[in-house]
């Protein structure tokens, strides 16, 4: 339990840092599944987003603890229905922020407001482990941060799971997300269980049948489970989304704005 809160007390912003220089670093002298080019204007446009999205955290995460904090102690939430030991209830908390994720990601494919927000993140058309950071702000608040309110509502879950769970969360996302080749094995043994990366490599496929799957972010069961998995090797595989295939469309400004611009999705619903 103490050496649990010494990690968990380590500033996210180090551990953040510390993985975009790992994994960066290694996109740079191995080689990789995509060749891209402009690497470091790429990695800078990306970069603003988790800035502007650290200063608005500063607000907006002390209410998001707040009300966590509320609904534990006034007990809200299933899990304050049985008698649990405190890893197994943590391990269940863990999976189940992941659980509502999961349920929130395939609603911001499906709903079109929140699709104009989540579709930021689609829109990298050549991505590597600065993507990880490529989410509009006012979905992270507005979605997921009030998703992790309703998640602690409904299953009682608290704020120590859900640091554990961003813990992992952050790791799992710059390995899905970085231009690095991995084993295909893993996609046969962990990948039964976790996303790997080349499973997510899957959601971010141009082709809208491959994009409206795989939705899990850390374990890949749930989409196993509700029928949302599918599967295309690496080497078939195009990023982003086509309406956003113009480099104009790139940039950290027009990708602000662009929830609030009418931009026409080109769907393909066969795989």
């Amino acid at each position: 339990m103490e050496l649990l809160n010494k990690i968990l007390n380590i500033n996210s912003n180090y551990i953040i840092i510390g993985l975009l220089v790992l994994f960066f670093t290694m996109e740079q002298i191995v080689s990789n599944p995509f060749s891209f080019k402009k690497r470091g204007s790429h990695l800078l446009q990306n970069i603003l987003f988790q800035i502007t999205l650290t200063l608005l955290n500063l607000f907006i995460v002390v209410i998001q603890v707040y009300c966590i904090e509320w609904l534990n102690e006034r007990k809200i939430g299933l899990l304050f229905l049985v008698e649990l030991p405190f890893w197994i209830k943590l391990l269940i908390s863990v999976m189940l922020y992941d659980f509502t994720t999961y349920w929130i990601h395939i609603a911001a494919h499906k709903v079109p407001i929140m699709w104009r927000l989540h579709r930021v993140h689609h829109s990298d058309t050549t991505m590597d482990s600065s993507s990880t950071f490529r989410f509009h702000p006012l979905e992270m608040i507005l979605v997921y941060q009030v998703g992790n309110i309703l998640c602690a509502g409904i299953f009682g879950t608290d704020v120590l799971s859900m640091a554990l769970y961003y813990f992992i969360l952050n790791i799992f996302l710059f390995l899905e997300h970085a231009n690095l080749h991995y084993p295909t094995w893993l996609n046969k043994t962990l990948g039964l269980i976790f996303v790997t990366p080349d499973q997510h490599r899957v959601h971010h496929q141009q082709n809208q049948f491959y994009t409206d799957s795989n939705f899990a972010d850390i374990f890949i069961v749930w989409d196993r489970i509700f029928g949302t998995f599918k599967s295309i090797p690496v080497k078939d595989m195009k990023y982003g989304l086509e309406e956003f295939d113009d480099e104009k469309k790139q940039g950290f400004l027009y990708l602000m704005k662009s929830p609030f611009i009418n931009i026409k999705r080109v769907k393909s619903d066969k795989g």
